[in-house]
């Protein structure tokens, strides 16, 4: 049977650097033989990046990200006979990452019955304080905005996910995902200029 190692992350994901030349295929083999050594560090290796993707979309939520994480590498290890060894492993895994992250925002918009109807508004919102942010600032001020605000910003600028796409995975209309994205981008100004002189 499967075991997947499960970590608390109350502080973070240590990081791992790599050493030497590392195939990432050697390692998948493994992993699909079931060697509980090499799913151990699989999981060491590409948990860092993955937890740094989800950290964006769960708003300091430690328990939730900690959640998302296990519940993505679980996928990630029993599905890696699905790999096709075409493209960068770390796309592959990014792609089950957001998945998960998207299964859980959907789950929590069902229950919050989260169905508002908005027309899009016609507006690009450009800051000229952005370039005076540090990325750690611009990362607290994106997760400070509302759940599906914060979603669809995230994946429309770090994923680059188009209008349809975000509609598809979130279950909303396009008019709504872009209307989303600009009340993003428009709170993202008045926070940026409120810090800026």
């Amino acid at each position: 049977m499967l075991q997947v190692p499960t970590i608390h992350t109350t502080q973070s994901v240590p990081h791992r650097e790599p050493t030497g030349s590392f195939d990432p295929g050697v390692l998948i083999r493994e992993c699909i033989k079931g060697s509980r050594a090499a799913q151990k560090e699989l999981y060491d290796r590409y948990a860092p990046a993955a937890y740094g993707v989800i950290k964006r979309y769960v708003n300091g939520d430690v328990s939730r990200a900690d959640e998302i994480l296990n519940e993505s590498f679980f996928k990630v290890l029993t599905k890696l006979d699905q790999y096709s060894f075409q493209g960068a492993f770390e796309g592959w895994i990014r792609k089950i990452v957001v998945n998960t992250v998207l299964d859980y925002v959907r789950k929590e918009m069902q229950q919050a019955g989260y169905h508002k109807e908005v027309e899009p508004e016609d507006a690009r919102i450009e800051s000229d304080g952005v370039e005076r942010l540090s990325y750690k600032e611009l990362l607290q001020l994106v997760q400070a905005l509302p759940d599906v605000q914060r979603t669809v910003f995230n994946l429309f600028v770090f994923e680059n996910y188009s209008h349809k796409e975000i509609a598809q995975a979130l279950q909303l209309n396009e008019n709504n995902c872009r209307w989303h994205l600009n009340d993003a981008r428009r709170r993202l100004k008045e926070k940026i200029n409120n810090l800026t002189p």
